[in-house]
C-alpha cells in the first residue's frame, strides 16, 4: 500500500509539473520564423515557386530530444502538428503526447486503486489519455466554426477596399488589422507570406491548408481563376459572400431540425456503457460471468465492435452536409 501511495504521489507531482509547463510554455521567436519558412518549403514542394530557399530541418515536434526523434519518424506526427496549428494552439505536438501518456497512467492507477475490476482501469486510462487529443479536436472545431462565421465579413471588407481603389494585397492587410480573430490571424499570415517573397498564388494555397474549409477553397479558387481569366473581382467577392451567408443559414436550419435525431443518436450510443457501469456498481455479481466464462470475452468483443459500427452509422445519418 505504501508503494502504491508513493507511486501515485510521484505521478500526480509529475502531472502538475507537466501541466504547468504545458500552460505557460509558448513558441519562441525562432520557432515562429521557422513556421514562416515552412510556408516557403510547401510552395517549393508544389513546384510553382521561384523562391530558392532550402530548409535543412523542420520545426521540432518536442523539446525532449528522444521524443522528437521518435515523432519525426512517425508519419502521423506531421498531420497532428498541422491539426494543432489549425486549433490555434501555439504548442508543440510532443507536449500533447507527453500529457496524454501521463494522464493515461494516472487514470489507470487511480481506477485500479479505487475500483480494481476489469476492464474499468483500462477504460479509465484510455479515456484519460484521449483527453488532450479531444481538447485539440474541440478547439480546432470551434476555431474553424468561428472562422466560417466571420469569413463573409472579411470578404465584405476586402470588397470595399477593392471598390475604394486599393490593391488586393492592401485589402489583405486591412483584413489582418481590422477583422476579428481568427480571421485576422490567418490573413495576417497570408499577407506576411507574400511580403516575405512568396507568390500570391502559393500564399493563398497555404491558406487553404491552414484552414481546411470549403468556403476558403471557393474563395481561393475564384481568386486564382479571376487572376488568370480576368473579370470583376468586386462582383465575385460580393457573390461569394452572399453564397457563404446563405449556406451558413441553411446549415443552421438543418442543424436545428436534426437536433432531435442527434439527441436520439447520442442517447442510443451512451446507453450500453452506462447500463454496464450501473450494473457493475449496483450489482457487482451480475456481469463477472462475462469475464470468467470462456465465451464471455468474445461476446464483449462482438458487442464493442457492433457498438462502434452502430455509433458510426447513427452519426452518419444525422450528419447532413450543406
Amino acid at each position: 500500500m505504501a508503494i502504491l501511495v508513493a507511486l501515485l504521489t510521484f505521478v500526480v507531482a509529475t502531472l502538475v509539473c507537466l501541466l504547468v509547463w504545458f500552460s505557460f510554455a509558448s513558441m519562441s521567436g525562432q520557432e515562429v520564423v521557422q513556421r514562416r519558412l515552412q510556408a516557403v518549403e510547401k510552395a517549393e514542394r508544389r513546384g510553382t515557386s521561384d523562391v530558392g530557399v532550402q530548409l535543412l530541418r523542420d520545426e521540432l515536434m518536442s523539446g525532449v530530444p528522444a521524443l522528437n526523434r521518435a515523432m519525426m519518424r512517425w508519419s502521423w506526427s506531421t498531420r497532428f502538428k498541422e491539426y494543432v496549428a489549425q486549433a490555434g494552439l501555439q504548442t508543440r505536438p510532443g507536449k500533447f503526447v507527453l500529457t496524454s501518456g501521463v494522464l493515461a497512467l494516472l487514470g489507470y492507477l487511480v481506477a485500479a486503486y479505487a475500483y480494481d475490476r476489469f476492464p474499468v482501469p483500462i477504460l479509465a486510462g484510455v479515456i484519460a489519455g484521449a483527453a488532450p487529443f479531444a481538447y485539440v479536436a474541440l478547439k480546432r472545431r470551434k476555431r474553424l466554426q468561428k472562422f466560417e462565421e466571420l469569413f463573409p465579413e472579411a470578404l465584405d471588407l476586402l470588397n470595399r477596399a477593392i471598390r475604394a481603389g486599393h490593391a488586393f494585397t492592401t485589402g489583405l492587410g486591412m483584413i489582418a488589422t481590422e477583422a476579428p480573430e481568427p480571421v485576422a490571424g490567418e490573413f495576417r499570415t497570408t499577407f506576411e507570406e507574400q511580403n516575405f517573397g512568396l507568390p500570391l498564388r502559393d500564399a493563398l494555397q497555404n491558406l487553404t491548408e491552414r484552414i481546411p474549409l470549403i468556403d476558403v477553397r471557393f474563395f481561393v479558387t475564384a481568386l486564382l481563376i479571376q487572376k488568370e481569366t480576368g473579370g470583376n473581382l468586386s462582383e465575385i467577392l460580393d457573390n461569394l459572400a452572399h453564397v457563404i451567408r446563405d449556406r451558413f443559414r441553411i446549415y443552421r436550419d438543418v442543424k436545428a431540425k436534426s437536433a432531435h435525431g442527434r439527441l436520439t443518436a447520442g442517447t442510443l450510443i451512451a446507453m450500453p456503457p452506462l447500463l454496464a457501469l450501473a450494473f457493475e456498481i449496483i450489482n457487482p455479481s451480475y456481469l463477472p460471468i462475462l469475464y470468467n466464462d470462456r465465451l464471455g470475452p468474445f461476446l464483449l468483443g462482438g458487442a464493442v465492435i457492433w457498438q462502434v459500427i452502430g455509433s458510426f452509422l447513427l452519426w452518419k445519418i444525422v450528419d447532413i452536409e450543406v
